[in-house]
């Protein structure tokens, strides 16, 4: 989940338009260093890329079994090898498509998603005060007071993504209705 601050990201547009082809000209430097951050937590081998090895032990420390093909599938997103500059490049190119904010976020919520639909209360917590924009204890707690939690500590990810999309009737969640 990310909090917008409107100022700077259009300051960094109008500077990108104004002839810089440099990726890390889109983004604040807070912005890079909280990607260089979760590039670091996901390349687990330190090699400087993201592999299907990586991806495959960020997913089980969510505690998120993913696929060979989930997995081959997301790599397979990317042109050349995922290293940092890469990861840069693909979060851009996602940025610029308007089109698809409804989908990115449906995406986000349904990768923490198990089987049943539903994200462990306690796993999502940790993520919202781990990566990112870190949420304080009560900036999580005021976040998972908008959800419905079960008896049981899962929310239901569906609800979530309806709640922030105004609808969440895009592909991505009609797919796992």
């Amino acid at each position: 989940m990310s909090r917008k601050s409107g100022s700077r990201s259009s300051s960094k547009r109008s500077k990108k338009s104004g002839g810089g082809s440099n990726v890390f000209d889109m983004f604040t430097q807070r912005q890079v260093a909280e990607f260089k951050e979760g590039f670091q937590l996901m390349d687990r081998d330190k090699d400087g890329v993201i592999g299907k090895t990586d991806l495959r032990g960020t997913f089980d420390e969510i505690g998120r079994i993913a696929t060979d093909q989930e997995l081959d599938e997301m790599l397979a997103d990317a042109p050349a090898p995922i290293n940092f500059t890469m990861l840069l490049n693909m979060f851009a190119e996602r940025q610029t498509g308007e089109s698809d904010d409804d989908d990115v976020v449906a995406k986000a919520f349904l990768a923490f998603a198990d089987e049943e639909g539903n994200i462990d209360c306690d796993t999502f917590r940790h993520a919202l005060m781990t990566w990112g924009d870190k949420f304080s204890s009560q900036e999580a707690d005021d976040a998972l007071d908008q959800m419905d939690i079960d008896d049981g500590g899962k929310i239901d990810v569906q609800g979530v993504i309806q709640m922030l999309t105004a609808g969440g009737g895009d592909d991505a969640a009609a797919e796992e209705a």
